[in-house]
């Protein structure tokens, strides 16, 4: 068997009284999504809107994130939940639905829906990111058994989340988050450039497409089941999530202002063209 070289032996969870205990990974999470909300809300209001809406937005996010963005997966891989229900609070699987479900709330309120995304490009990214991180808090989003320098096992008595946590594997779950950061910073650069200056929420959807991409490569060193070149049904959800938001962004940022235009000429009045004088 190989050998690990990062081998992680902690207890994973916080003993608060007897018999109450909660997971490190639970607590980091939830400083995670309190982090990201809290710089969203002082980015929109950098912005000019309102900060207050952001809560009703999030709220509004929950069902697409929890059940819109895995219902497909789940009708596409039903063995993928027989680990426990904590394998729907994967932090990036439901992002889609949450956008959708999202959008349809700040919509609702009569937010700037395109403002909006624009601003939470960029937490979102981040907030995807430290949430993979803290899955190996937990022993979860391990890949494929692997022996190389950087390969992960977690030897202490647990309880892991992940099957078979003593494998030396992939840390799936660091590739993804360091990945996802890396497109953060691209984003953020190309802000800084001049690109999306239309805060048309076109950021978000060329930030969705990144990470999507991004989750389609690191799918193949997962555990799951190859389907499709080397890429898992989970790999495969990604890059169609990743396809739709480039469709997305082409939509908000030429095709719908280019249609916006035309209709705005053909309403246009047509004014008589002005007399003119004869030159004697």
């Amino acid at each position: 068997m190989p050998i690990a070289v990062i081998a992680f032996d902690f207890d994973p969870l916080l003993h608060l009284a007897e018999g109450l205990t909660v997971r490190w990974q639970t607590i980091a999470l939830a400083a995670v999504i309190a982090l990201c909300l809290s710089t969203a809300g002082i980015l929109a209001r950098r912005s000019g809107l309102r900060a207050d809406d952001l809560l009703y937005v999030a709220i509004g996010a929950v069902p697409g994130a929890v059940l819109g963005g895995r219902i497909g997966y789940a009708l596409l891989v039903p063995d993928a939940f027989r680990s426990g229900p904590m394998t729907l609070l994967d932090p990036a699987i439901g992002v889609a639905g949450g956008l959708v479900t999202g959008s349809v709330v700040a919509a609702l309120l009569g937010a700037p829906v395109g403002r909006w995304a624009h601003a939470l490009a960029v937490p979102l990214l981040v907030g995807i990111a430290a949430g993979k991180l803290t899955m190996a808090l937990g022993g979860s989003g391990q890949g494929r058994a692997f022996d190389g320098t950087w390969a992960t096992a977690y030897v202490g008595a647990g309880p892991w989340v992940g099957l078979a946590p003593d494998l030396p594997s992939h840390p799936a779950q660091v590739y993804e988050a360091v990945g996802t950061l890396a497109v953060a910073l691209i984003v953020v650069l190309a802000t800084a450039v001049g690109a999306f200056r239309g805060r048309d929420g076109s950021r978000l959807l060329v930030a969705i497409a990144g990470w999507a991409a991004v989750r389609a490569v690191v799918s193949t060193t997962w555990r799951d089941p190859v389907v499709a070149g080397s890429l898992p049904v989970g790999g495969i959800v990604a890059l169609v999530v990743g396809l739709g938001a480039i469709l997305a962004a082409v939509l908000v940022s030429v095709w719908r202002p280019r249609r916006a235009g035309e209709r705005t000429s053909a309403t246009a009045p047509a004014w008589p063209e002005p007399e003119t004088r004869p030159p004697f």
